[in-house]
This record gives C-alpha cells, structure tokens and sequence, in this order.
C-alpha cells in the first residue's frame, strides 16, 4: 500500500530535517490541520518554509517561487544548499 502524498511528502522533510541537523541547523516539522506539511527554518519572524512536492514525477523541495529556490529532494547536497540558501 502506497502512503498518502501528504504521509511522502512527511517523510522528505523528516528526512531532510535530519540531514540539516548533521550541518548544525535546527529545524521544526509543520504538520498543520488543512494544509501540507513543511519544514520550518529559522526564527519565527524570518522562518523559511520548506516543502516537499512532486514536479514532473520527481520529488523536489522548494522554499520560493524562483528555480534557484528549488533543489531534488533526494539528491545528496540537498541539506547543503538549503543551508546554504536560508544563511543568505
């Protein structure tokens, strides 16, 4: 049985969330009620939001809307160039 999308897209950012903490950068797992869930860096005021969707049959993470905002979910440096993108 295949997960729901939602339960995927979990458990990239779960994934990712553990990579980030092997480069020292802390993180929280969003799970809200209604809407997808997301990866949260950052404080409060300046958070960078992180989500996991399919584009193309390919997972991909995605914190804006620029393609220099976008990296393959399942590539090695993922986790490094988020870091390095969110310490901008």
């Amino acid at each position: 049985m295949t997960a729901p999308y939602t339960e995927q897209q979990f458990i990239h950012l779960v994934r990712l969330a553990w990579d980030l903490r092997g480069l020292h950068m802390a993180s929280l797992v969003e799970l809200p009620k209604n809407e997808e869930p997301a990866l949260l860096l950052g404080v409060e005021s300046t958070a960078v939001k992180v989500r996991a969707t399919k584009e193309r049959g390919v997972w991909v993470f995605t914190w804006g809307q620029g393609p220099e905002q976008r990296v393959r979910a399942l590539g090695e440096e993922a986790a490094q160039i988020i870091r390095k993108a969110v310490h901008q």
